[in-house]
């Protein structure tokens, strides 16, 4: 009932564009509750969302409606009056929907659509890659920065030459899997990858790694690509057709602990023995059951988890990727981990773009990439409003900054007294103390450059006061949001004053419920009952009617008659006791309502025995029994009564001439 009513009233309040009639500007005053007006435009928006007229407007309709809103009106103005709309908790929330409801003017939606297909296209291939890495930080001085770009070339370049890419990759990559790792106490020794990073598709990778990687042929190196890592070379070795997701199979033969070449042949041996079996014909459970070594599978008929291409060695990718039905099967192949062989069970290729659009839109709004369209709309916005940036202001700060920004303890009131403009947008200007300030809050003792980290924050500090520009001039400039976030600001005040008012009122005062229902006892009422139990026979072939009945007229309580015809795995018997109205169970329309047994009727074709204990009259019910029903009607009770108390305390004045002529 709570959300009813919340859902109801908050409803009426939805805005919707609409014209106003022809024989009125809109701006007419229709209704005045003390101090405030409604106009006619105002007035229609809502009540055109909640009754779609085609042709006219049912002035009947309208007349009663309007007393609907003036009560939602009342409420909302009885909320302001108390100050609930100056209540931290209100502003706070009232605040993130705000939020919620700007995201989409700062998301260009011609950008996300390309991000999107370009998603989509790069989700219908598989590319294998291997890198070659060279940290740089993000906060890396440009000499630093330049000095690892002029190293990755040279890199390049040694490769182009004749260098093997896995061999370079090893010799220089600050990836560290790139490298053979030798055995600790802590971990055993571990073969490098010389940079190989197997298969992969979108959204696998970070953004500028992924464009470098499908903007590079089969076979090429690519370009320097930088990332937040550093500059890398992509090395693509292959790409494929997508293989989506896949569920297979298989038989796993670990590799010997030892170097001993007598038992790699042994596991070799074993391989190839389960493999002639499936050959001849034994199942592949079977062969799964006798051979494989995978405790994870065995009890599982072998079967792996679904996975795509990020999430399997490349070598077991390769070896699966030509199973095209069902129960094909793989030779034996190899991995790191040992020797397989696999069995397909299921592929599910990738979807249409319209089946898998609405997955890639979930992954494209939590990946950075999607800071394109919000860099297409900032771009808008500076033209828009003339931003405007002083470079020689920004030049003299900089060189004000010392080397206590590098251990966090730089202070801002060491410029104090630069007021020169960084940048203006509009009518609104940026100082160098205004950005100082929000340096200083913003360091810490990672720092590794001075002005890398004052360039980034000052990106940073531009892109938001650029957004909080716009976002402070939403309501005026979009007339549908400034209505949007007013329905958000008076539904959250509606909802809370209605739950102080009524809806809790009712839980919470129970000497006015006990009241209500004392009052209103003949509402509630119980009609003519049975108190009985009622007996099914479930098994009718196995007990007999006749015997049941005799035991039941001894006085044998229900529990007495189950235990008698009822065995530990027979249940030849079914029964309900209690009070029941006609419509409570279908044989209660079948036997006669008086004391004693009943004759036999049937229910879907089995025998059914009732025995009345008593005929009970309609009886009023007990608040016990019927409070959800009569905490609703008390509930609306309170807000009749709630609503009557506001028409006495506030002055309401429709004016019926305007009313009249709204056609």
């Amino acid at each position: 009932m709570k959300a009813y009513q919340f859902l109801f009233l908050f409803a009426i309040s939805i805005f919707i564009n609409l014209q106003s009639s022809a024989q009125l500007t809109g701006n007419e005053v229709l209704i005045t509750i003390d101090d405030e007006n409604v106009s006619v435009d105002e007035f229609l928006r809502v009540y055109k969302k909640n009754n779609p007229v085609e042709g006219g407007i049912d002035h009947k309709d309208l007349v009663t409606y309007l007393d609907l809103y003036i009560d939602f009106r009342l409420k909302v103005k009885e909320a302001t009056t108390l100050g609930l709309d100056t209540a931290a908790s209100f502003q706070k929330e009232l605040e993130g929907y705000r939020k919620q409801l700007a995201q989409p003017y700062f998301i260009d939606e011609d950008v996300n659509e390309f991000l999107l297909k370009q998603a989509y296209e790069r989700k219908l291939e598989d590319i294998r890659a291997s890198h070659i890495l060279i940290k740089v930080d993000k906060d890396a001085s440009p000499e630093d920065t330049l000095a690892a770009y002029n190293k990755l070339k040279e890199v390049k370049q040694s490769i182009l030459d004749g260098e093997d890419f896995g061999v370079a990759a090893a010799r220089i990559s600050d990836d560290p899997s790139a490298k053979d790792m030798e055995a600790s106490q802590q971990r055993p020794a571990r073969k490098g990858n010389h940079g190989d990073l197997g298969y992969f598709t979108v959204f696998d990778m970070v953004y500028p790694f992924e464009n470098g990687a499908y903007a590079t042929p089969k076979g090429n190196i690519s370009v320097p690509v930088r990332t937040e890592y550093g500059y890398h070379i992509i090395n693509v070795t292959d790409r494929h057709p997508a293989q989506g997701q896949v569920q297979v199979a298989h038989v796993y033969v670990t590799y010997p602990k030892t170097n001993n070449p007598e038992d790699s042949l042994k596991a070799r041996n074993k391989i190839f023995d389960a493999y002639e079996k499936l050959l001849a014909g034994t199942s592949f459970n079977e062969v799964v059951k006798k051979y494989s070594e995978d405790k994870g599978s065995v009890d599982n008929e072998g079967k792996l988890p679904w996975f795509g291409v990020n999430r399997m060695v490349p070598d077991f990718i390769v070896a699966i990727r030509p199973l095209s039905n069902p129960g094909d099967y793989t030779e034996p192949f190899t991995t790191p981990f040992g020797w397989h062989i696999a069995m397909l069970i299921e592929r599910k290729p990738v979807g249409s773009f319209d089946d898998e659009k609405m997955g890639l839109r979930n992954r494209l709004a939590k990946d950075r990439r999607s800071k394109l369209s919000e860099e297409t709309i900032l771009n808008r916005i500076k033209e828009e409003y003339g931003f405007k940036e002083y470079p020689k202001a920004k030049t003299a700060l900089l060189a004000k900054i010392d080397s206590t920004l590098l251990q966090g303890e730089w202070k801002a009131e060491t410029v104090a007294g630069m007021n020169k403009t960084l940048f203006s947008i509009g009518d609104r200007k940026y100082s160098q103390y205004e950005f100082a300030e929000y340096l200083a809050g913003r360091q810490h003792k990672r720092i590794k450059s001075i002005d890398a980290f004052f360039n980034d924050q000052y990106k940073m500090y531009v892109e938001d006061a650029v957004v909080a520009y716009e976002d402070n001039k939403l309501e005026g400039k979009y007339p549908e949001f400034k209505m949007l976030v007013q329905e958000y600001h008076d539904g959250i005040l509606l909802f809370d004053l209605t739950d102080q008012k009524v809806w809790s009122m009712a839980v919470r005062d129970t000497v006015g419920l006990k009241a209500y229902h004392e009052s209103h006892r003949g509402n509630y009422m119980w009609e003519k009952r049975l108190n009985a139990s009622i007996y099914k026979i479930i098994e009718p072939d196995k007990v007999n009617l006749d015997s049941v009945r005799a035991f039941i007229a001894t006085g044998a309580t229900p529990e007495e008659v189950l235990s008698k015809f009822n065995h530990e795995k027979e249940k030849n018997i079914a029964v309900k006791s209690g009070d029941f109205q006609k419509n409570d169970d279908p044989s209660l329309t079948s036997v006669k309502w008086k004391k004693g047994i009943s004759q036999t009727v049937f229910e879907d074709g089995l025998p059914i025995i009732v025995n009345v204990y008593k005929v009970l009259k309609a009886t009023p019910k007990t608040l016990d029994e019927a409070r959800g029903l009569i905490t609703a009607d008390y509930q609306n009770y309170l807000e009749d009564q709630w609503i009557s108390e506001l028409k006495e305390k506030y002055t309401v004045t429709v004016n019926q001439e305007v009313l009249g002529n709204i056609k």
